[in-house]
């Protein structure tokens, strides 16, 4: 009996640390270039500055310095493409970094190329990660020719959201949307209303390295908080595209979007995700058929 106890009270401590560190990667995510200090992240997640630090890596994965480089320096490419107005200046400080050249520095060291030389490349015809997944580059065959739909330009409001994060842009995002499946059904509540927010670019990110986090919205506080956590997502101007297909054919288009219509559209990409809003979840039909809207996040400055 002692021995369940202490396995029941190391679950629970994992479940608070899952918790408060989903609270910290919220507010990161939520403005990539506000200053990002561990004392204010590790106030956010109630820690020692000190205890915060070892815990984050422990369920992230890697440090919390590791972290922010690595999502800045992917915000960074997506404004270094698809922002052409922009100089490189501005972006560096939309990215949080104040100095152009530590800036170049930990972008080279990500992407092996100058933040220059990275504008200048063809995006339509460079390498892109996805293109490894077999399904995903047959969907790419198909969709390449597709017309982008025009999108609707909204003013989308927060939506408040249960959640889990996942690792892996693959089918393996099935599991988690089957874990909140599984726990609407046993805390009664609505299972329709579903979003997925998408972190990484895949164009840029190895799949198995993309965040995705599978959201249903709720319309009452989670009373217990733990690998089933609750936030809001943001709202704001978006464009909003409404896309179908099967499975393999959703990061083309997306990909397509962001490098075709973005440039050319007078906006600019803003700092929050972008998110899919499903009418049909292809993680959970059998046919893996998907019908969704894809929700843009965009500024005129």
């Amino acid at each position: 009996m002692l021995i369940n106890m202490s396995i029941y009270a190391i679950l629970i401590v994992n479940a608070r640390h899952l918790t408060r560190i989903n609270d910290v990667l919220f507010y990161i995510h939520s403005d990539i270039s506000k200053e990002l200090s561990g004392k204010e992240l590790a106030a956010i997640g109630a820690y020692s500055e000190q205890h915060f630090h070892r815990v984050f890596k422990e369920v992230v994965g890697e440090s919390l310095h590791q972290y922010i480089r690595r999502t800045r320096m992917e915000y960074a490419a997506n404004q270094l493409m698809f922002d052409t107005k922009s100089s490189i200046q501005q972006i560096a400080n939309k990215s949080g970094f104040s100095s152009i050249s530590s800036f170049s520095r930990a972008f080279k060291d990500v992407f092996r190329l100058s933040p220059g030389q990275w504008r200048k490349h063809d995006p339509q015809v460079s390498h892109k990660p996805y293109l490894a997944d077999p399904d995903v580059a047959a969907g790419y065959a198909r969709a390449v020719d597709r017309p982008i739909p025009a999108p609707k330009i909204i003013d989308a409001p927060p939506r408040r959201v249960a959640y889990i994060r996942h690792i892996g842009y693959n089918r393996s995002i099935g599991k988690p949307w089957q874990m909140l499946k599984a726990w609407a059904s046993a805390e009664k509540r609505d299972f329709s209303v579903q979003f997925g927010l998408h972190h990484s670019n895949p164009a840029w990110v190895e799949l198995d390295k993309c965040r995705y986090v599978a959201c249903l919205e709720i319309d009452a506080p989670i009373k217990l908080r733990g690998t089933v956590n609750q936030m809001t997502i943001p709202g704001g101007l978006h464009a909003v595209f409404r896309l179908q297909g099967v499975y393999g054919e959703l990061l083309p288009q997306i990909s397509r979007i962001q490098e075709k219509w973005l440039p050319q559209s007078g906006f600019k990409a803003s700092a929050t995700p972008a998110y899919v809003h499903y009418h049909r979840n292809h993680f959970l039909a059998s046919d893996e058929v998907f019908e969704l809207d894809f929700y843009l996040p965009i500024s005129f400055y």
